[in-house]
């Protein structure tokens, strides 16, 4: 369940993904207000001339391009004015071939060696190398089967999808030696998933699927070197000193800058102990670089910067850790030595913008604007002395720093202030405004801002943060129905601001509303920490929380509250009317999780632990939706596609029985042959409509 899709959270393309005109069903054109939501789907997405500029430095730094208006121009800083120019040497396109992403959890299957003079591809589970054109094709591997269930050059399904794993060959900056996954999942049981269902004849999908608490794959890196035609395994699973199951997880495979070691980060099943790992790709000896350990879990893929310098000793590196309970920046080397800590902060230090070891002078975002969600510039020497932030803390900014670390540009927002980019000195001031927004036609469309509103979760103290969107013709005399669009998960969250036109569907008479509650991210580890072993509690009770307070006022109709969501968010969704029926009257919930013993064992354990009776049952038992089946209430409506092969159908199945069993009316909705995904968003649309309005 990759935590980067179906984010609910800012609804601008919404109306770009569900053009009414290309999806809509006939009753949702006979539906009230139908006229008024057609119309502004026209026209919301050209409402706003946005201010934000994409640059590009000269590597003078005394030129920075940009394109307004559909022309090309440049700011001077020595003449200090804008003049229009050509496109800068290598932005007008590359020459570099770009390989089609592979689909959801698959790895490409081939990998070009840095000379270009040979490749490294899988076919039928086994490694060749020929040279460019394909000729003298030589097999690296040769026991690879479907009948041993081994693997080499490509990945176990559930890495694709929860480690990101795109490579499982990476050739050495030399192109001397190619490192390579294998993969046994002989003990790793088959799921099956009927595929073509809407032929006359179907197929079977079968997929080696761990489930929470079941055997995994064993995984494991070898090195074919070139020189002598041989592989060597990489003793991956050597036992650092934290038990024997550290090397459970194998991934984030990269070589080296100089390509004198193979690096990658193992953990052990539990996910609570992340290990930053160096081997010897000629012996396959292995070394311990750096260690994270949490008494929940590690993030499994921290931030690692080099540094650009020429220095004896080992390369230096900036590393993004949590173990201050914020992320902050520590200065390593490749030797394991740990320098000093770059920031201290007790709020979230995010990417690192630019770091330049000769001025030794770091720059950096940081979540400490006047929400979580505005990122903010700063400075800080590589000792970590002299942090200072330099953008004003009532915006949100997107920067980019001229090369010689003399001016930036600067693009300032919020929800609800469009973006101005500004050009601006280090020391402070202002050079130059390079462009703002022109909100003419959203005005004239009567259009409303987006309002960012505070609530208090439900353990009663934390703060949470959301966003409310309102139709244009809002009147705050009248009672309107809330829709909450969620996802939920841990991790997941809105990022950082940006300027938000209102959801088109708004102008069909609803409120929509998305909350960052407890588990999301950008807040610290404690604000994180409470959805462990307990997925399914306290974001639920946070987003009912939500609802509530927003329901509070006396424009919004507490007996109309909507909620709806895809994937966690469909676990979200079930979950919210199950347990809060006082609070959610109706709910669509698309792909959902129903219980985490459905679902993988990387993306389930990291945040639930084991199923097992001494472990965590009862934190799955409490997760799963089926618990709550005979509290139902409220409209459900559930949709699944027959084709997922992420969240099975199964778990719709599964929550079907048990309300089929409690007595409970809901309403269903199949995609054929339709993977992980979300029903059409017009028929969503109208299930709202048919029971939100009239019903108050």
């Amino acid at each position: 369940m990759s935590r980067i899709l179906f984010r609910p959270v800012f609804f601008a393309p919404l109306f770009l993904l569900f053009c009414a005109s290309a999806f809509s069903q006939e009753r949702l054109r006979t539906m009230p207000r139908y006229e008024q939501f057609e119309r502004m789907n026209r026209e919301i997405p050209g409402s706003v001339a946005r201010g934000d500029l994409q640059v590009t430095w000269d590597p003078s730094s005394k030129l920075v391009y940009y394109v307004k208006g559909g022309t090309y121009y440049a700011f001077d800083l020595t003449q200090n004015k804008e003049i229009q120019a050509k496109p800068p040497a290598g932005s007008t396109g590359s020459n570099v071939e770009r390989r089609p992403r592979p689909e959801r959890g698959r790895q490409y299957s081939t990998e070009n060696s840095a000379d270009g003079k040979l490749k490294a591809y899988e076919r039928d589970r086994n490694v060749y190398i020929s040279d460019d054109s394909g000729k003298n094709e030589v097999a690296i591997t040769k026991d690879g089967s479907e009948t041993s269930r081994v693997k080499y050059g490509t990945a176990s399904w559930v890495y694709g999808e929860e480690l990101g794993v795109r490579d499982a060959m990476w050739w050495s900056p030399d192109s001397a030696m190619l490192a390579y996954y294998r993969f046994d999942e002989s003990k790793v049981k088959d799921y099956y998933v009927a595929y073509d269902q809407l032929k006359v004849q179907d197929t079977l999908n079968v997929e080696p699927y761990p489930k929470a608490g079941a055997d995994n794959p064993i995984v494991d890196l070898y090195v074919y070197n070139m020189a002598t035609k041989h592989s060597k395994p990489i003793d991956v699973h050597f036992d650092g000193g934290v038990g024997p199951d550290i090397g459970t997880y194998v991934y984030d495979v990269r070589w080296s800058p100089d390509g004198s070691e193979l690096l990658f980060n193992r953990t052990n099943r539990k996910q609570n102990i992340l290990e930053f790992c160096a081997a010897n790709p000629k012996t396959g000896d292995c070394r311990v670089i750096l260690r994270e350990t949490s008494n929940t879990w590690t993030d499994n893929s921290h931030g690692m910067v080099y540094l650009d310098e020429n220095r004896p000793g080992p390369k230096r590196f900036l590393w993004q850790s949590e173990r201050n309970g914020f992320n902050n920046w520590y200065l390593y080397d490749l030797s394991g030595k740990l320098y000093n800590a770059v920031t201290s902060n007790s709020f979230e230090a995010d990417e690192i913008v630019k770091a330049d070891p000769a001025s030794s002078v770091v720059f950096y975002m940081a979540r400490d604007g006047s929400n979580p969600y505005l990122l903010q510039l700063h400075r800080t020497h590589l000792d970590g002395t002299g942090d200072q932030r330099l953008s004003d803390p009532a915006f949100n900014h997107t920067v980019s720093i001229a090369p010689n670390g003399s001016a930036f540009t600067d693009t300032e927002e919020t929800l609800d202030t469009p973006p101005v980019t500004l050009l601006e000195g280090l020391n402070g001031k202002p050079i130059a405004k390079l462009a703002e927004s022109d909100l003419t036609k959203f005005n004239s469309l009567n259009l409303k801002k987006a309002e960012r509103f505070t609530y208090t979760a439900a353990d009663g103290t934390t703060s949470c943060y959301g966003v409310l969107y309102k139709p244009s013709d809002f009147d705050p005399n009248k009672k309107y129905p809330l829709i909450i669009s969620v996802y939920g998960g841990p991790d997941s969250g809105s990022g950082h601001e940006r300027f938000a036109v209102p959801p088109t569907f708004t102008e069909l008479g609803f409120l929509v509303a998305s909350m960052d509650g407890r588990g999301t991210t950008g807040r610290g580890k404690a604000f994180k920490d409470p959805l462990y072993g307990k997925l399914g509690i306290a974001e639920i009770d946070d987003q009912a929380a939500g609802a509530k307070a927003l329901a509070s006022r006396p424009y919004i109709d507490p007996n109309r509250v909507g909620i709806f969501g895809t994937s966690y968010g469909g676990y979200s969704s079930a979950m919210a009317i199950l347990r809060h029926p006082e609070v959610f009257k109706v709910a669509i919930a698309c792909s959902p999780v129903t219980d985490w013993r459905n679902y993988d064992t990387i993306y389930t354990e990291r945040f639930m632990g084991l199923p097992w009776e001494s472990e965590n049952r009862k934190g799955y038992d409490n997760g799963s939706c089926m618990t709550y089946a005979a509290q139902l209430k409220g409209k459900l409506f559930l949709y699944y596609g027959t084709a997922d092969n992420n969240v099975h159908p199964a778990n719709t199945f599964q929550l079907v029985q048990a309300l089929q069993s409690a007595g409970k009316p809901f309403d269903l909705m199949v995609g054929p042959d339709q993977g992980h995904s979300q029903m059409s968003f017009p028929r969503i649309l109208e299930y709202f409509i048919d029971n939100l309005f009239g019903k108050g």
